[in-house]
């Protein structure tokens, strides 16, 4: 299994692209469309995590800009009638951040307008990933509590700590979510949510 590639990035005219590590071996790549990696030049260095399908016929490297889309990627597969092509065109449809939103919230109509997905497969797709997809949606508004850690996000940094505590992600970023108030600094978090555990 190949975890990630780092080296020099060279877009292909079919989307996909070509990673050069140092020993100048090219690795072709299919990301989705939205991802950073097509805003920058051509042969910038960048490292691309990466999940390796291996086919009867065919082995094919999917790769994304960080940790968090690729995890997204491969809860996406586990859905029956869902294929890694079928998981990255998806993820080309909408950022990785509406697409767990419209997962955790159950939001069918949104999910449906990606290319590919129909009523049942965008059904399908929340009924198995709804517990799963590590946000939760803020009572008070649409942005989503990231369970993961984010540098400079005093909610996620709030989680983090909560979870050094002792409690699990899901419960620390339960808390988190039920904080109440603007400009609230991590401690300010932690305090109101060790309230509510």
């Amino acid at each position: 299994m190949i975890g990630y590639i780092k080296g020099s990035f060279h877009p292909m005219p079919d989307g996909t692209v070509i990673i050069e590590n140092s020993s100048g071996i090219g690795f072709l790549v299919s990301m989705p469309a939205g991802s950073s990696v097509y805003k920058m030049p051509e042969g910038s260095e960048v490292k691309v995590f990466t999940y390796m399908q291996v086919r009867e016929d065919d082995i094919s490297l999917y790769g994304f800009m960080d940790k968090e889309d690729l995890e997204l990627f491969q809860l996406l597969i586990t859905v029956k009638g869902i294929g890694a092509k079928a998981g990255i065109t998806i993820m080309s449809s909408m950022p990785s951040s509406e697409l767990k939103k419209a997962l955790a919230s159950g939001d069918v109509a949104f999910l449906s307008k990606a290319q590919g997905v129909g009523k049942k497969t965008a059904e399908r797709l929340v009924l198995e990933l709804k517990d799963k997809v590590g946000i939760f949606v803020e009572n008070m508004g649409d942005e989503p509590i990231p369970l993961d850690d984010i540098p400079g996000d005093p909610r996620s940094e709030a989680v983090s700590a909560l979870v050094s505590l002792g409690y699990s992600r899901n419960e620390a970023a339960s808390a988190v979510s039920k904080a109440k108030g603007e400009g609230l600094t991590v401690e300010d978090y932690i305090k109101q949510a060790l309230k509510s555990l």
